[in-house]
């Protein structure tokens, strides 16, 4: 066997396939597994899972593979892009250690940002990537849409863990936490929108009944 050709085995072998269309690391496969299982709608959508060594101010990051921005949206691809390592105070450590709960939770917000991108058309999609590169109120928009998903899937459980996790974790640093404050939905808002759904299930269902 030739260098090259074990390189490439040794990278199959770390990779798995949850379904024909998603492309995931084993080493956190059942986290994403459960995490897909909340969004049914993404089981045809085209997504790879990946690791990087350092992601810039985030510790995931999903987003279209560039030649999708010109697909239409049943032939999209998508990209997850998860930092290998994550800081608390000046120690790193393995995002795959993280507990897995929280992990679950991550990832169900990078989810909720592919449903946002499958929503929006050629062109919206294009002047979206643009706004979030320069524009501080409309990352704002994105994330705290992102979250609204992730909540509107059922998966607020995991949400709340995650946020709780960065929030209250005293060693976690201060500008990282400001960052989720400022730019993402707050517990108690997760809270209330959770109330205002079942509300409106409840409403529902006692209507056709």
């Amino acid at each position: 066997m030739t260098m090259k050709s074990y390189i490439s085995f040794i990278i199959f072998m770390t990779l798995t396939s949850v379904s024909a269309q998603h492309i995931v690391p084993q080493s956190i496969e059942k986290e994403i597994k459960t995490a897909l299982d909340y969004y049914p709608d993404l089981i045809d959508t085209q997504i790879e899972f990946r690791f990087k060594k350092e992601i810039k101010k985030s510790t995931m990051q999903a987003r279209p593979r560039f030649g999708s921005f010109f697909k239409s949206r049943k032939n999209r691809e998508y990209v997850v892009l998860i930092s290998k390592t994550f800081k608390i105070e000046d120690k790193k450590f393995l995002t795959k250690n993280i507990p897995s709960d929280v992990l679950v939770g991550w990832i169900g917000h990078e989810l909720g940002h592919i449903v946002d991108y499958q929503n929006r058309s050629k062109t919206d999609l294009i002047w979206f990537g643009f706004k979030y590169l320069f524009s501080d109120n409309h990352i704002v928009e994105a994330e705290r849409a992102a979250d609204t998903y992730a909540v509107a899937h059922g998966m607020e459980d995991y949400i709340l863990k995650t946020k709780d996790f960065i929030l209250n974790h005293s060693e976690i640093m201060p500008t990282y936490k400001l960052r989720i404050q400022k730019y993402y939905l707050s517990p108690d808002e997760i809270m209330v929108m959770v109330n205002d759904r079942d509300k409106a299930i409840e409403a529902s269902s006692n209507f056709l009944n």
